[in-house]
């Protein structure tokens, strides 16, 4: 009689790493001086967003006329980077709250990092519609206050206003969750600090942490609850994103399928940004034994389902365009393949949707290199994506006098380089000063590590012997 054995999985921690040993390896890049390479790296991430923030300052100080933009493409690498950066954020609350919810044990080592990326991705993002408006000092004109400017209020009808609602919740959201996660971890490093600087910061943002039972019962709660709150903003936010578009007459706009498209998209970006990040971490903290192969494979696999998702919708779009039977629709996509940006569009099927099939094989998706070059490749192609959507449906209208190039400029350049500063400076200092794998659940999923500790124990002759 043939029985069925199943397959023994991996641990979630390797080198037979006991509980002590994930808190001094976690705790040391904190600790710790800051590494030679840290120093460099933090260093070129503040020469890069120095220049950007002249590059924005400039922007400020002289309009955005000095972008590239023109009467036709009143929208183009600003907006483009907008929605990227909003993109990107969306993985950080998927691997915290929905798969906290279904219980996927693997996003222990990985979930601390990735919400901080969501807030740094956010915060970025926020930069591109301060520098839209023109007039960042009045950004608060777009929330619903009290005034004395008569009939000066927000249009509750503009998807725009939707969106400052949506981004903002998400932002907040987002914040609690990560720094709700982080007390019982600079509970730890407060215990541990050895200055009084150290025992005082650390123990004021840890809140009287004190471990007893009823502390912890009260923070699985409050998790579940936040995870609950999270779970809708991970579809809301891109959807109302996505609403920017699908609400105008726009040909190339105007369609019901960019909701859940720019969802999925979402994660597909933001996914391949953790990855990318994962893998450095990975190497430079020496955290081999916490991010191992089984984190690096789940992540691949997420990355190939939502990259399919993505294709089957861009293959809808042109069947939709085609099945209108709206002739300046299915102008619009001819346009996108075959027009004078065919290049940014073959670019973006290229790396969003042929590269990650690579993921069905296993030996594509477990190897290391690889998986880090294909992360990029993906935000590469999905940057792209927004392009197309953008430009080339704005670029030609219905009357060819008004047809348009878009060129970027330096300030274009310059405003998206500073985006890349502020993110990479902030992850840094996030990952000297806060622990960047949440210790307290790296714990709770390893298995009983008493082995690793001998014990004695007296045998039947009254001699005592030493066993693991």
């Amino acid at each position: 009689m043939s029985h069925v054995v199943s397959p023994i999985r991996e641990t979630l921690v390797g080198g037979g790493r006991s509980y002590h040993d994930v808190t001094q390896d976690i705790c040391k890049q904190v600790e710790g001086e800051p590494t030679k390479e840290w120093k460099i790296a933090f260093s070129v991430s503040c020469v890069i967003f120095a220049y950007g923030a002249y590059c924005l300052g400039y922007t400020w100080w002289q309009g955005i006329g000095v972008w590239g933009l023109n009467k036709t493409v009143g929208w183009a690498w600003d907006i483009t980077n907008f929605v990227w950066w909003v993109g990107i954020g969306h993985a950080g609350t998927l691997i915290s709250a929905v798969l906290l919810l279904f219980r996927q044990k693997w996003r222990t080592s990985i979930n601390r990092a990735a919400e901080a990326m969501t807030i740094f991705a956010v915060l970025c993002a926020a930069s591109f519609i301060l520098a839209h408006m023109g007039r960042p000092w009045l950004a608060h004109w777009a929330l619903p206050l009290p005034n004395t400017f008569g009939s000066l209020w927000v249009n509750f009808n503009s998807p725009l206003v939707w969106d400052v609602f949506a981004i903002s919740t998400y932002l907040s959201v987002s914040l609690v969750f990560w720094y709700l996660g982080l007390i019982p971890d600079l509970a730890t490093i407060r215990d541990r600090a050895q200055t009084k600087a150290s025992k005082f910061w650390y123990g004021l943002f840890s809140v009287g942490w004190t471990g007893s039972a009823k502390t912890w019962a009260r923070y699985e709660y409050v998790s579940l609850i936040l995870a609950g709150i999270s779970t809708p903003l991970v579809l809301s936010v891109h959807t109302i994103v996505s609403m920017d578009f699908a609400t105008s007459v726009i040909p190339g706009w105007h369609t019901t399928i960019f909701p859940p498209y720019f969802v999925a998209g979402a994660i597909f970006s933001g996914f391949a940004m953790v990855q990318t990040l994962l893998l450095v971490t990975r190497v430079v903290f020496k955290l081999e034994d916490y991010i191992t192969m089984e984190h690096i494979e789940m992540m691949n696999i997420i990355i190939t389902v939502t990259g399919s998702v993505v294709g089957i919708a861009y293959l809808t779009e042109f069947f939709i365009a085609w099945y209108s039977g709206v002739e300046y629709e299915s102008y619009c996509f001819i346009n996108r393949a075959f027009g004078p940006y065919w290049w940014a569009y073959w670019m973006m099927m290229t790396c969003n949707v042929i590269s990650p099939q690579l993921f069905w094989f296993k030996s594509i998706r477990t190897n290391i290199l690889i998986s880090f070059i294909l992360s990029v490749v993906v935000n590469v192609g999905m940057w792209f994506e927004r392009f197309v959507i953008i430009v080339s449906s704005l670029h030609r209208d219905y009357i060819p006098s008004s047809w348009a190039m878009f060129s970027p400029t330096m300030y274009d350049i310059g405003d998206y380089i500073f985006s890349f500063g502020l993110f990479f400076t902030l992850f840094f200092l996030f990952a000297k000063f806060l622990p960047v794998i949440n210790m307290a659940e790296v714990k709770s999923v390893m298995k009983g590590v008493s082995s690793n500790y001998p014990f004695k124990k007296k045998s039947e002759g009254g001699k005592e012997s030493v066993t693991h």
